[in-house]
């Protein structure tokens, strides 16, 4: 450990003394002075530090924790661990932690997948409306599930679908199989492994994905913490875009005649626009950016079919 944070940790005084709210209070204040990143599950050192009290008190939410009851001796010990972990090895706080929180959602995470954010996290909830008509949705696919954040909260809030996750990883798949049996939908959600849509054999009303789109030049660039997460779950070449060609040339072929796919492009948005100028991609605005996940149908597929076909 550095003694830049060997110095930040002692700094933190957490007492007998010290209720939830102050502890809260010197834990921002902590990993605020710490030169880390944040980004996975939390925005801001103030975010992780309440994601650590809430962890300390198996809260669900913040109305749920006993914000004057005085910590534990373990408490303080186990937040101590936490922080050395966090700032030492600059290891993210979900894996820290080994959860994350998204669309509402808690799941269980660890370093074999990477750490649920995908802005669908913003749609999910309102059932795709107004572009979709959910009631009509009853199969999805989740590819590139990794934990099978996005396809297990879409079969909670859709709670009339049957689910399908996929990914490359068998690892990110055992994963993505604890938060299915988490959430008891065993009968409704099942997995496959493969690359792409290896291994799928049907087709579905609605496809989601959240594939790699990373481009080298900014994998070069990331911070340590997000060299943490799985390289196959981020890179996709030298546009990001290593991914989505095969993909978008393949997908109409899973997709049902009134079906959509949903797509995060993410850092990739500009390259797919100028992969393909005259698609009419239909973005859906998210609270970070208004061009980061892409909607198609299945009747936009047929018409521009030829643009996405590999060469």
């Amino acid at each position: 450990m550095t003694a830049h944070h060997t110095e930040a940790i002692s700094d933190i005084d957490l007492d007998s003394d010290t209720n939830l709210e102050q502890a809260a209070e010197k834990i921002t204040t902590v990993l605020s002075k710490a030169r880390i990143e944040f980004g996975q599950g939390a925005e801001s050192a103030e975010q992780e530090a309440l994601w650590l009290v809430l962890h300390v008190c198996d809260a669900d939410n913040m109305e749920e924790i006993p914000w004057q009851r005085k910590i534990t001796p373990e408490e303080r010990d186990f937040i101590i661990e936490c922080l050395a972990r966090r700032m030492q090895s600059r290891t993210p706080m979900a894996y820290v932690l080994q959860h994350a929180w998204f669309a509402g959602y808690k799941f269980y995470v660890d370093e074999r997948t990477l750490i649920p954010r995908s802005f669908l996290s913003e749609w999910i909830p309102e059932h795709f409306s107004p572009w979709i008509d959910a009631t009509k949705v009853e199969t999805v696919l989740d590819l590139c599930c990794g934990g099978g954040c996005i396809g297990i909260a879409t079969a909670i809030e859709l709670a009339h679908t049957n689910v399908t996750l996929s990914d490359i990883s068998a690892d990110a798949l055992a994963v993505a199989q604890i938060n299915i049996d988490h959430y008891q939908l065993g009968h409704r959600v099942n997995t496959r492994c493969g690359n792409r849509f290896e291994g799928i054999d049907r087709k579905f009303d609605l496809i989601l994905c959240n594939p790699p789109y990373v481009s080298d030049q900014r994998m070069d660039t990331l911070p340590e913490e997000f060299l943490a997460e799985p390289e196959t779950g981020l890179r996709a070449g030298a546009d990001g875009l290593d991914f989505l060609r095969p993909f978008l040339s393949e997908a109409r072929n899973y997709l049902n005649d009134r079906g959509h796919v949903i797509v995060e492009a993410g850092s990739a948005s500009e390259a797919v626009e100028a992969a393909w100028p005259d698609v009419p991609f239909t973005w859906l605005g998210t609270a970070h950016d208004e061009m980061v996940l892409f909607m198609l149908s299945a009747e936009e597929f047929d018409m521009h079919q030829a643009k996405f076909v590999q060469l």
